[in-house]
C-alpha cells in the first residue's frame, strides 16, 4: 500500500491483548534496549565509564539534559543496577555515582553501536569525540 507522499505503509500485526504487560517485555532486545535506550542514558553511562562523577559534574558536562531527567534517569540506571550510587556523608549530601559490573558490561553493545552509526550515518562523532569536547574542552 502507497501514501501520496510515496512512503510505504504497512499493516499492522494484529495482536490479542492479554492484559499482561509482562509478555511486551520477555523479548531480550526490548528489554536491553529500554534499560539503555534512551537519549540520554548512553551518555550517563559512557561519561561514568571515565570516571566516577558526581549529580553536578553530570548535569554540567551533558549539553542540554534537564536536572528532573538526569535524576529520573540515574534512579532507573540505579534500579537496573547499571550504575551504583555511593553517598559518603548524610550531612553533606555528598553522593557519587560510577558505574557497576553490569553498566560495565554494556559498553562493547555502544561500541557496536557507534562502529554502525559511523559507518552508516553523517555527521555523527565517536564515542570518545563526544567525550574529549565536553571531558577536556581546547
Amino acid at each position: 500500500m502507497l501514501m501520496k507522499s510515496g512512503q510505504e505503509v504497512t499493516k499492522r500485526l494484529l495482536v490479542k491483548r492479554t492484559g499482561n504487560t509482562e509478555l511486551i517485555y520477555q523479548c531480550s532486545v526490548i528489554a536491553a534496549i529500554k534499560a539503555v535506550g534512551t537519549k540520554w542514558k548512553p551518555c550517563i553511562l559512557c561519561y561514568l565509564a571515565e570516571r566516577p562523577m558526581r549529580y553536578n559534574e553530570l548535569y554540567r558536562i551533558i549539553p542540554n539534559i534537564s536536572r528532573k531527567i538526569l535524576s529520573e534517569h540515574l534512579d532507573e540506571l540505579e534500579k537496573d543496577e547499571l550504575i551504583i550510587r555511593l553517598q559518603y556523608d548524610d550531612k553533606l549530601q555528598k553522593v557519587e555515582y560510577r558505574l557497576s559490573e553490569k553498566g560495565k558490561s554494556v559498553l562493547p553493545l555502544f561500541e557496536h553501536l557507534q562502529n554502525w552509526g559511523m559507518e552508516n550515518l553523517k555527521g555523527v562523532l565517536t564515542i570518545e569525540e563526544m567525550l574529549s569536547t565536553t571531558l577536556y574542552p581546547a
